[in-house]
């Protein structure tokens, strides 16, 4: 067997992908069970060691796997459908955790600088990273990964640019998670430094920090009310994904209409992506369901759950697609475009709110 599946780079191009029959779906379910048998293990180690996300465990568990033991081939299929469809799923479900009227209470001052660290934070990284010579992908990867939400939106740009380079996609995650994790002592301590209150420092974690749960991190040490200012925050820029996703997508129609080349990307040379990603368009409609306060409260819960075990199944399954030997290439340029990036979201973040 390869290193990687058949489904690993190319495993989200559509012109790959038959029309699935009935044989096919049963064919999937041995992967997805094994993935989500990983979830399980993923939560287990999650209610002892809170600082460690399910979706990390999940994909360190996926890259342990496949490189310990070879993985029977009757799971690949499951697999391909975890790492592809039930990621997609699960980001549409995550419009359900937005609250839009709170994200409105926090003013036009306060949205304006969420738009600005998500759009200046990720021109800045797409730049820096050019600079560096990274590959197209693994920029945009981590450029909506740190200015956005993290793995969340590093699973959504690669739902947009069909990444090629499966282990592009792990980096991404895994230095979100780094560099997230190393936030939740420096922003509480940079606050009081600079004489920040603890509700101010928790809406510049909110507006500074990668992942929802590392924001959680930071906002509970500082007490409740800094706590629900750096979620809001945190979730403001959640919002910002559908507008992002759609702008990716719309420039890579419109360099493919030139004829440029897009290296690393699927369907390369093939038929435009949609303008709005189906996923994107969902994730919408999520959080316009939230807004019109349609789903009862008793739902949410069990279906940010899902939500979470959608998106570590995925992850897992795209562990499982890296090989170590081929992971150690990657070199130190991704980690130095990780660290530039955390500094410009952070700086961006603190002059917002000294300025909102």
């Amino acid at each position: 067997m390869s290193c990687f599946y058949s489904y690993s780079g190319s495993m989200t191009s559509a012109a790959k992908t038959p029309q699935p029959s009935f044989s096919s779906w049963v064919g999937l379910v041995p992967g997805v069970l094994f993935s989500f048998l990983a979830v399980a293990f993923s939560l287990l180690v999650n209610s002892y060691v809170p600082i460690l996300s399910v979706m990390l465990v999940a994909i360190l568990l996926g890259v342990l796997a496949r490189n310990t033991f070879p993985l029977p081939s009757i799971l690949e299929s499951g697999l391909a459908f975890s790492a592809k469809h039930l990621l997609r799923v699960g980001v549409v479900l995550l419009g359900l955790q937005l609250i839009v009227s709170d994200i409105v209470d926090l003013g036009l001052g306060m949205i304006l600088v969420v738009i600005a660290v998500v759009g200046v934070g990720f021109a800045l990284t797409f730049l820096i990273g050019c600079a560096m010579r990274l590959s197209l992908t693994q920029t945009l990867l981590i450029a909506g990964g740190f200015s956005i939400c993290g793995a969340a939106a590093v699973a959504a740009v690669d739902g947009v640019i069909e990444t090629k380079d499966n282990e592009e996609v792990v980096t991404a995650v895994g230095l979100v998670v780094i560099f997230g994790t190393l936030m939740i002592p420096i922003v509480p301590i940079l606050g009081a430094l600079i004489g920040f209150d603890p509700v101010t420092t928790g809406v510049w974690a909110g507006a500074s920090t990668h992942e929802v749960a590392q924001v959680v991190a930071i906002g509970g040490t500082l007490g409740e009310d800094a706590l629900a200012g750096a979620v809001v925050v945190k979730l403001a820029r959640v919002l910002m994904l559908a507008p992002m996703m759609a702008t990716i997508s719309l420039w890579r129609r419109h360099a493919i209409r030139s004829g440029r080349e897009l290296p690393g990307m699927g369907s390369e040379g093939g038929k435009l992506p949609p303008v709005m990603p189906a996923f994107v368009a969902g994730f919408i409609l999520m959080v316009l369901i939230r807004w019109m306060g349609v789903v009862p409260p008793s739902v949410l819960m069990p279906l940010k759950f899902l939500q979470t075990a959608l998106l570590a199944s995925a992850m897992f399954a795209l562990g499982t697609g890296v090989c170590l030997k081929d992971f150690v290439k990657v070199g130190p340029r991704p980690f130095v475009l990780a660290a530039a990036s955390t500094c410009v979201v952070a700086l961006v973040a603190l002059v917002g709110v000294l300025l909102a």
